[in-house]
């Protein structure tokens, strides 16, 4: 327990470190037409969460391949946030990255599956990424994506890889006090991306590891997964370019109806934590019993969807107002 306490606090006193220097303003987030925000602000809190997920995991001797992975994509990410990289160079660094990983720790796999697990940790870095763009959205996710995580390696006998989660949903929890609107800071890509690649690594790891069945951690992080894939495709049928920046996840849309930051990320909070009780339950409940379960939440989100287009075209078609 003393290291989720040690991952929180240093995550604590990295954020309020930057935000009382000059730290700060080293990279700073701009509105635009695509944003929801309004003013400057900095968007290097991933800073914070790598640093005290980082130091947790050196004090409980976590290998060392765990911690380069995530720390070298954050630093690839900061220098992105500050420069601007081109998309081409970041997502070769991180195809290069999802492909060093699986090599490393699923040695043992048909090249053929090395190949698919590579795009899909990719897929999940970036599309953690895409949803990094509200108020405490993407640190409660963290926060209960990860915790999950935790609490699924611990009820299946793997301490260390329970630590290991607790301390990263710790340091997103300590980000989330600054982060939840209105935001005093953003986690910027120094935080989006690797904690995304963690999210479809650890979910990988799990897997082939026999601590989870392939379907845990689609459900745990099933929030982000299902807004940003459907969002895209949406968007690729559309004719439009699905990695420039926009305002069309469903999210966002919450957000332009009138919900606001705070009650779009309560809303969203209320479904990671439905979804994630019920990915742990389902652990050890029968396969129809699972399957039944699945089913409802893929019913569920349908509807959510169905709901939130029809109400955004309500509102697109409502009369203005004569002042």
């Amino acid at each position: 327990m003393q290291y989720l306490f040690l991952s929180f606090f240093i995550s604590l006193l990295a954020v309020v470190l930057i935000l009382k220097t000059r730290i700060a303003n080293i990279a700073l987030d701009e509105p635009n037409q695509r944003s929801l925000h309004t003013k400057l602000t900095p968007r290097i809190g991933g800073l914070a969460i790598i640093a005290g997920t980082v130091a947790s995991w050196v004090a409980i001797s976590i290998s060392w391949h765990w911690v380069l992975f995530p720390f070298g994509l954050m630093l690839i990410s900061l220098i992105d946030d500050i420069y601007h990289v081109s998309i081409k160079w970041r997502l070769l660094i991180q195809l290069l990255v999802s492909a060093i990983f699986v090599f490393v720790m699923l040695p043992q796999q048909t090249w053929w599956l090395m190949v698919l697990l590579t795009l899909l940790i990719t897929w999940m870095t970036n599309l953690y990424n895409f949803m990094d763009g509200s108020d405490g959205l993407a640190g409660g996710m963290g926060l209960f994506g990860f915790a999950s995580y935790a609490v699924a390696a611990f009820v299946m006998g793997d301490v260390p890889l329970a630590m290991m989660n607790g301390a990263i949903a710790a340091a997103c929890f300590a980000f989330l006090l600054f982060n939840f609107h209105p935001a005093k800071i953003f986690m910027g890509d120094s935080g989006s991306i690797p904690l995304g690649f963690l999210s479809g690594s650890i979910g990988v790891y799990g897997y082939f590891n026999a601590l989870w069945p392939a379907w845990f951690p689609v459900l745990v992080f099933s929030p982000f997964i299902i807004d940003a894939t459907v969002t895209l495709i949406k968007r690729q049928i559309a004719g439009a370019k699905i990695w420039q920046a926009h305002r069309s996840h469903y999210y966002q849309r919450l957000v332009q109806m009138g919900w606001g930051h705070r009650k779009t990320a309560i809303a969203e909070y209320s479904l990671m934590l439905c979804v994630a009780a019920t990915a742990v339950m389902l652990l050890k409940q029968s396969v129809i019993f699972t399957l039944q379960a699945l089913f409802f939440w893929a019913i569920a989100y349908l509807v959510i969807m169905r709901w939130i287009d029809r109400r955004c075209l309500q509102v697109q078609n409502a009369p203005t107002a004569i002042k």
